[in-house]
């Protein structure tokens, strides 16, 4: 038998060490290439596009976990908040989605849209305040947005000032005349008792498109009010006849 020397030992101990030093190189490569695969943003995108696929399917309880992937993966994806931002609004969480939309700010500061979202979120929530103060945020960046005067002038309306609610459906119809800022001018006009101003704006709004059952209701009770009963009567049928009655 060949003698161990103190020197072999050692040498073996080298050895040994090198070897497990070695193991765990491979097991840190090997970590660090996992890593970079998933958190790749290819496969951020992969999520985003399946939670875009949800939400056109309106299955937004499961678009909220593609874009909560999304995020994990890459979190300065701005469009991932925007998107889950929404889906929460549709899922009646007002609260998550004015978090979403508030990063989307963050990150995009410019974006008027997503003040304007949030706005409607803290609507939703009869956060009156919060929400007028977005719209002026968004007026500040771009004072012809009309979506911003829709939005204040609901806020305003929904908090007891229809007159200046008027004012800002008005600016809101000079820089967008489409049927929602029309009704919803009309429907403030009514709410004053204006029913001439109202009829007109109704009209409008039919005019862009007259089978909205809800704007002939509307406009059926101007039409009552001014002692036009036959077209109260029509405008009612009219709608029936959308309703499938």
């Amino acid at each position: 038998m060949i003698p161990v020397t103190a020197e072999d030992v050692a040498r073996e101990r080298r050895r040994r060490l090198l070897k497990w030093l070695a193991a765990a190189l491979v097991v840190l490569l090997a970590g660090g290439i996992i890593y970079k695969r998933i958190s790749d943003p290819r496969n951020a995108r992969e999520a985003f596009d399946a939670g875009m696929r949800l939400v056109k399917a309106t299955r937004y309880d499961q678009a909220i976990l593609n874009f909560n992937r999304t995020v994990d993966l890459q979190p300065d994806f701005a469009e991932a908040y925007r998107m889950r931002g929404r889906a929460y609004v549709q899922e009646s969480n007002p609260d998550q989605a004015i978090l979403d939309f508030t990063r989307l700010n963050e990150l995009l500061p410019g974006d008027t849209l997503a003040l304007v979202e949030r706005g409607f979120a803290h609507l939703d929530k009869k956060d009156y305040a919060n929400a007028i103060a977005d719209a002026g945020r968004a007026l500040a960046l771009d004072p012809k947005l009309a979506r911003a005067y829709n939005l204040r002038g609901m806020a305003r309306r929904a908090a007891g000032d229809p007159r200046m609610a008027i004012e800002d459906f008005s600016k809101a119809v000079e820089y967008e005349p489409n049927l929602d800022n029309y009704f919803q001018r009309a429907s403030t006009y009514q709410s004053i008792g204006d029913h001439a101003r109202a009829l007109a704006d109704f009209d409008k709004a039919l005019e862009e498109d007259p089978m909205q059952p809800h704007i002939h209701y509307a406009r059926a009770a101007s039409r009552t009010a001014v002692g036009d009963r036959t077209g109260a009567a029509e405008d009612v049928a009219i709608g029936h006849k959308i309703d499938g009655y």
